[in-house]
C-alpha cells in the first residue's frame, strides 16, 4: 500500500490538514428523537445536547456511529467533542475502529476511557482507511457525539482486493489496544 498526498508544502513551512469528516457520508446503528448521523460532522462543537448538533443513539447493546469517507484516507487525527450537558461518562469504553470493510466494523485502533468533558484530539499515526467507526461493544448503552473531525491524507493502493490494515503502531500489531483519557 501506498500513500499519496495530495498537497506539497514548502521546506520551513507547515502543512495544514483538512476536515474530511465533512465530505463523508454517515450512519448510526439508531437515532434518539432529532438526533441524527449527519449533526455529528456539522462543524458545530456544540456540547450541550439540546442546542441540537449532537448525533445521539438509543439505548442499544453495542451502539455505533460511523463515517464512510468515500475512499481510503491516511488518518493523522481524530478530535471527538463529547456531550458536556449531562452522562459524559457514557463514551467510556467506546472504541475507533478504522478500516476498508464493513465487516467487523473495520479495525480496532483505540479505547477511549472517559475522565472528564470536553474536546479531545486522538493521534491516529496515519492509521489508513475508508471507514471510521466508533463503537460501544459489550453493553447496552447511548452513544452521544456531538462533533467529529478527522484530519487526513488521500490513500491508494494498487488494486489489491484486501483491506488497508491498522500500520501507524507496533503496539496495535502485538496485540495491545492504548486506552486514552478524554480531557
Amino acid at each position: 500500500f501506498r500513500c499519496a498526498v495530495i498537497s506539497s508544502i514548502a521546506a520551513g513551512a507547515s502543512q495544514t490538514f483538512t476536515n474530511v469528516a465533512r465530505i463523508g457520508q454517515v450512519a448510526q446503528s439508531s437515532t434518539y428523537g432529532n438526533a441524527k448521523p449527519e449533526n455529528a460532522i456539522d462543524g458545530n462543537r456544540a456540547s450541550n445536547y439540546n442546542q441540537g448538533s449532537c448525533a445521539h443513539t438509543n439505548n442499544n447493546l453495542n451502539p455505533w456511529w460511523r463515517l464512510d469517507l468515500l475512499k481510503p484516507y491516511k488518518i493523522n487525527t481524530v478530535t471527538i467533542t463529547n456531550r458536556q450537558d449531562c452522562c459524559p461518562e457514557r463514551i467510556n469504553g467506546a472504541e475507533i475502529r478504522i478500516g476498508n470493510s464493513l465487516n467487523d466494523n473495520g479495525n480496532m485502533c483505540c479505547n477511549l476511557i472517559h475522565r472528564c468533558w470536553g474536546i479531545t484530539n486522538l493521534c491516529m499515526h496515519g492509521m489508513e482507511g475508508r471507514y471510521i467507526n466508533i463503537v460501544i461493544p459489550g453493553r447496552t448503552e447511548y452513544l452521544t457525539l456531538c462533533e467529529v473531525e478527522q484530519t487526513s491524507q488521500w490513500c491508494w493502493s494498487h488494486g489489491w482486493p484486501h483491506s488497508l490494515k491498522c500500520r501507524g503502531s507496533r503496539a496495535l500489531a502485538r496485540g495491545h489496544i492504548p486506552e486514552v483519557l478524554l480531557c
